[in-house]
């Protein structure tokens, strides 16, 4: 979240900055917030920013507040008392470990969401960022979900699942189709696609079509906008099992070819090098069996990681 209020401060390193003050130390906050100490590092700096001074005196053994660092700290603890005493809620119940996750809004609403309520049970709260951007670990983001090839450098990837695509449309637009699915017969309506064209090239390639993106076809940044849009009968898309299946199994769409295709990326859980905490582990487990991974796989993805030099 972007703050850009000119007169309150940004309000996600109110805790941080006062943690680090009651503590005396970064890395101690960074330890209690489940964070690194670069990411503690970074919110006080930016809260050093906007307020124009500065709140610390970087020292050996710790950081001691400056007097306007004091004065601040106990305005700072009078907000959060206040938040915390709220009739509304805004933080998880406390009995609930926080997981941090960084995923795409496709996965997120055509998978996820369904099934949350089963994979944090009565013990887990998972605070849900939406984004395509890489996640950056170091903000205290404990598993991320991104569609690629892998693998990638510095993290740890698993394929979700596998992808068999092929063809699908909303009900009307295939009886328009009738028995025809060759791909000459499918241009002849628009395609629809996500920010990655290479899936319909390569199913199309297959009959020795060289795709080229029309004016009529529509490109979407989201695979659940994909789908939405074939639901409607705006064009041709690709099931991508497991997002397409409830779209299927409701026939909000239908498949219109029986020839499939393995995806050329897959969606990955992601995480740090570094050993993840265990609520992350906990969620991790519960993910990727419901992902349909088995027990040795699901193990060796948790396994501590190399330590941080």
């Amino acid at each position: 979240m972007v703050h850009s209020s000119p007169v309150l401060p940004p309000l996600d390193t109110l805790e941080t900055f006062a943690r680090a003050a009651r503590l005396g130390s970064f890395s101690a906050a960074a330890a209690e917030s489940g964070i690194t100490h670069g990411a503690v590092s970074r919110q006080v700096s930016r809260l050093e920013r906007w307020m124009g001074v500065r709140l610390f005196a970087r020292e050996a053994r710790g950081v001691r507040l400056t007097p306007e660092g004091m004065r601040f700290f106990a305005r700072a603890e009078e907000a959060l008392t206040l938040l915390g005493n709220s009739g509304e809620r805004w933080l998880p119940r406390r009995n609930k470990a926080v997981v941090r996750l960084s995923v795409t809004p496709s996965v997120a609403s055509l998978w996820l969401f369904q099934r949350l309520p089963k994979l944090e049970g009565n013990e887990l709260h998972v605070e849900l960022t939406l984004e395509h951007r890489l996640a950056d670990f170091g903000e205290g983001t404990d598993l991320a979900i991104r569609c690629g090839k892998g693998p990638w450098a510095g993290v740890r990837a698993l394929p979700l699942w596998q992808e068999k695509s092929f063809p699908i449309a909303a009900p009307a637009l295939a009886e328009r189709l009738g028995q025809r699915s060759d791909a000459l017969a499918l241009l002849d309506l628009p395609i629809l696609h996500d920010s990655n064209i290479e899936g319909w090239r390569r199913w199309l390639s297959r009959e020795g079509v060289d795709y080229i993106p029309r004016g009529h076809d529509r490109r979407f940044e989201d695979y659940n906008l994909v789908i939405d849009a074939c639901a409607q009968g705006l064009g041709i898309a690709l099931a991508r099992p497991p997002l397409s299946d409830a779209a299927l199994a409701t026939g909000r769409v239908v498949a219109v070819s029986e020839r499939t295709l393995d995806y050329h990326v897959a969606f990955h859980l992601i995480r740090p090098d570094e050993a993840l905490r265990s609520p992350a582990i906990e969620f991790a487990s519960r993910f990727l069996r419901e992902a349909g991974h088995d027990k040795a796989t699901i193990a060796t993805f948790i396994a501590p990681g190399r330590a941080k030099a």
